[in-house]
Parts: structure tokens; C-alpha cells; sequence
């Protein structure tokens, strides 16, 4: 038998196995130690992960927060410029309103803001040959305007405008105003109170100028002193005048104007009725001349006219009816003046009329109205807002009688039809071209013929913006 052989690996068996398994222990010792320190290392990474993420979580809030209250200023600031909210200086406790001038204002009660228009007029008359009247292309600056206005404390505000367009300085505003309630009086010189179409302001008429009566009698600022109480739908108003301040000392001019408004709103119409009276003294002396252009300021040719004549007083009375719905708006206007005093001992009776209407083309416009008197166009989507700002046309039919055969004086009759399209690019910049076709009869300057009925056809452009 070969047991012999098998004896040794028996005993190396018995003594090796101990000995591996106690260095199998040691290796699982080891590699145990080994996996604890990776859990504790991942442990720290985890920890140190989740710290990171938190960090980031913050910044992300951070950042949101910033882009809010960047976004709240943004919209805090278009507030600002849109709606003349004020800026308040703390240390002065002056506000400085931003909207297309600034507004200067402190806590006294005191408060300064400039203003002003640009108005330039380009285009042609069309006359007859062998009028001895110049026609053609002209261009002119109509209105060239700064001023300033505002409050003082108790209850007291002012006015004050010059006109830079013609050759010399002019005054055109320049009055003191105190408000109590529903009453205000001024001192100064001031529009009186003849004819919506007058106390609009030529930055909101829809014609390159007012109608034809209210240039030819004369219609302008005069020093005076009045009372209006407008309350409600009501206004009403009066005032005691003399002469332009330019005619000023010298005139013995005086007059008496008074105005009345009712302007209710039915349902979606924005309705106007008025009506006013003047009474002049035209003084010592008194002559009067009445007469007109063919629609635009840039001719220098009046193509009806009375020439001067002697005279004592004048008497007027006005009617006014006007109409907004929507886009729509219709406005009408009579006046009568009568002149007494003549030397032909017959009173002279002269009359001026328009109606107009007016369609805005572009949606969500419509022509604003305020206190007795139209006021401005605020397009809905400009042309700064990605819009094309809003487009008018008007249509107007405009008289005026300057012939009164019982008093001897023939000045000439017109009847015009015009037109305009308006196109308002801002709140405060228009850009308008009128055509009028004008009929005159009895006209002053006749034909070579003799011929005294004939027509003449008017363009004009007008470029502007106020502030």
C-alpha cells in the first residue's frame, strides 16, 4: 500500500489551512476598511453635492428676484414717462414730472413746466389769370411758439407764450389765473370767448386753419379780465376786454363776451351744444376791414374784402353743436356780426358758417373732447409701439358773406369745400395735407373780363409737433 506518500500533504494541509485563513481574514479586514473609506469619501462628496446644488438653488432664486425687481423698475419707468408720474428729489422734496416736457414742482406749492409747437406750412395757390393777384408755390412758419406755465401757492396759476415766426417778438398768453372751486379768474391777455372753433387749440383743429369767419372778424387775444364755473356737464363763461396787447396804450376799445356750454354724454356720444355773445365799443375813431384768404396762411392774397370803413360798435352771436361717437365726429358752427355806426346810418350784417365731418381710419382712435372744446389726438398704437399712430380724414363745407347791399358795402361771398387727411404719428407730432376748392362771388378783384364769380384751388401741407 502507498500510504506513506500521503502522510506529508496530509500534514501540509493541516498546517496551511490556519495559516490562509487567517490571511483570508486579514484581506476581507482590509478590504472592509477599504469600502468604509469609499462610503465616508462618497458620503462627503454627497454632502458636499447637495451643498453646491443648495448654493445653486439660492443663486437661481437670487437671479429671479433681481430679474423682477429689474422688471418692476422697467415697468415703474414707462409708468413714469406714459403717465407724469413724479420723481421725488428727498433732500429738496422738488418733483421733476417726465412726460414731453419736465415738470418742475416743490413742496411750497410751486410749480414750472415749459411748453411750445412748431408748425410749418408748405404748398400752392391756384388763381385765376388777370386777377393782379400772386399765386404758386410758397412755404412759411406758421406757428413758432415757446412758453411757460404753472402754479403758485394759494390757489393761483400763469401763462406765458411768445410767438417767434413772424419778424418780431409777439405775446400771445400772458395772463394770471385763480381757482376756488368751480370758479377760476383771470387777469391778462387771453382768447375771449368766441366760437369752439377759436378756443381750440390749432394743435388739435382738423383743417390747416380754423373756419373763415374766425379770421376775418377778427377773432384774437385780448387784455381783459374773467369768470368761468365750469361744473359738471356745464360751463360757463364771461369777461370784460380791450385791445391786443401790441395795440396797447392807445385803444379805446372795449367789449363784452360771454360763452355757454352744455355737453352731455348719450350712451357712447360725446355731445357738445353752445352758443356765444360779443359787444364791442370799438371806440373813438373805430374803423373795421373784413377779409379772408383762400384757406392757407402762406398766400398774403385776400380774394374777399370789405376794405376799411367807418364804425361804431359790433354785436355778435354764435351757435355751436358738435358730436364724437367712436371714430365719427361731427362739428357746426353760425355766427352773425352786425357793425352799427356806419355813415350810411344802416346797420351791416355779415355771416360766417362751417360744418365739418371727420372718420378716423385706423382702429381704437377717436378725435377727444374736453371742458367745451376739442383737445388732442392720442393714437392708440403709435409709431414708437410698432403701430402706424392714427389717420383722419375730414370734410368740410365752409361760408362766409362779406355783402350787405342795404349798407353799401360789398366785400364778396365764399364757399369752399374742403378736405384733409391727418396723420398723427405721436401724441405730439402731426403730419396733415388740405385741398380746398373755393367759389367766390362779388369778388374785389375781377377778371379782365369784369368777371367777379370764379373759383381758385388751395394745397397745403403742415409739418409739426408741440411739447
Amino acid at each position: 500500500m502507498r500510504i506513506f506518500p500521503t502522510l506529508p500533504l496530509l500534514a501540509i494541509a493541516v498546517v496551511a489551512s490556519p495559516a490562509y485563513a487567517q490571511d483570508a481574514h486579514a484581506n476581507h479586514q482590509e478590504h472592509h476598511a477599504e469600502v468604509e473609506e469609499l462610503r465616508a469619501q462618497v458620503a462627503a462628496l454627497t454632502a458636499q453635492l447637495a451643498a453646491v446644488t443648495e448654493r445653486l438653488d439660492e443663486i437661481e432664486s437670487e437671479q429671479a428676484e433681481t430679474a423682477a425687481d429689474i422688471a418692476v423698475i422697467e415697468t415703474e419707468t414707462a409708468a413714469l414717462a406714459d403717465s407724469n408720474t413724479p420723481i421725488v428729489t428727498a433732500s429738496t422734496g422738488t418733483e421733476i414730472s417726465m412726460g414731453a416736457a419736465a415738470e418742475i414742482e416743490n413742496d411750497d406749492g410751486f410749480s414750472f413746466k415749459p411748453f411750445g409747437r412748431l408748425m410749418l406750412d408748405a404748398g400752392f395757390t391756384a388763381i385765376p389769370e388777370g386777377t393782379g393777384l400772386e399765386d404758386g408755390f410758397d412755404v412759411r412758419a406758421r406757428r413758432v411758439r415757446l412758453g411757460v406755465q404753472g402754479d403758485i401757492p394759494g390757489g393761483f396759476g400763469y401763462k406765458m407764450e411768445f410767438e417767434f415766426g413772424g419778424n418780431d417778438l409777439e405775446i400771445t398768453d400772458a395772463l394770471l389765473e385763480y381757482e376756488t372751486g368751480d370758479v377760476t379768474l383771470t387777469v391778462g391777455q387771453f382768447n375771449n370767448f368766441q366760437s369752439m372753433e377759436e378756443l381750440t387749440s390749432s394743435r388739435f383743429t382738423s383743417f390747416i386753419e380754423r373756419a373763415a369767419f374766425t379770421d376775418a372778424f377778427g377773432f384774437s387775444r385780448r387784455t381783459g379780465i374773467s369768470v368761468e364755473y365750469g361744473a359738471g356737464n356745464v360751463l360757463l363763461q364771461g369777461g370784460l376786454f380791450s385791445d391786443n396787447i401790441d395795440d396797447l396804450p392807445g385803444s379805446d376799445r372795449m367789449s363784452v363776451d360771454a360763452r355757454a356750454a352744455f355737453f352731455p354724454e348719450l350712451g357712447d356720444t360725446q355731445l357738445h351744444f353752445g352758443g356765444s355773445i360779443h359787444y364791442a365799443d370799438l371806440g373813438d375813431d373805430g374803423q373795421v376791414r373784413y377779409r379772408q384768404r383762400p384757406l392757407v396762411s402762406f398766400t398774403s392774397e385776400r380774394l374777399i374784402n370789405t376794405d376799411r370803413f367807418d364804425a361804431e360798435s359790433e354785436f355778435d352771436i354764435g351757435l355751436e353743436f358738435a358730436a364724437v361717437r367712436g371714430p365719427l365726429h361731427f362739428h357746426a358752427e353760425g355766427y352773425r356780426r352786425e357793425v352799427g355806426g356806419l355813415i350810411s346810418m344802416e346797420d351791416a350784417v355779415f355771416h360766417g358758417a362751417f360744418a365739418e365731418a371727420g372718420l378716423f381710419l385706423t382702429p381704437g382712435d377717436s378725435r377727444t373732447y374736453r371742458g367745451g372744446r376739442f383737445n388732442r389726438t392720442r393714437p392708440a398704437r403709435t409709431i414708437d409701439e410698432g403701430g402706424i399712430g392714427a389717420v383722419q380724414l375730414n370734410l368740410r363745407y365752409d361760408f362766409l358773406e362779406l355783402n350787405d347791399g342795404d349798407a353799401g358795402i360789398i366785400g364778396g361771398t365764399q364757399n369752399g369745400l374742403f378736405s384733409s387727411v391727418i396723420w398723427t404719428m405721436t401724441d405730439y407730432t402731426r403730419l396733415q395735407i388740405n385741398y380746398g376748392h373755393l367759389a367766390y362771388d362779388d369778388a374785389p378783384n375781377p377778371l379782365p373780363s369784369g368777371e367777379q364769380d370764379y373759383s381758385v384751388d388751395v394745397v397745403g401741407v403742415r409739418a409739426e409737433f408741440d411739447f
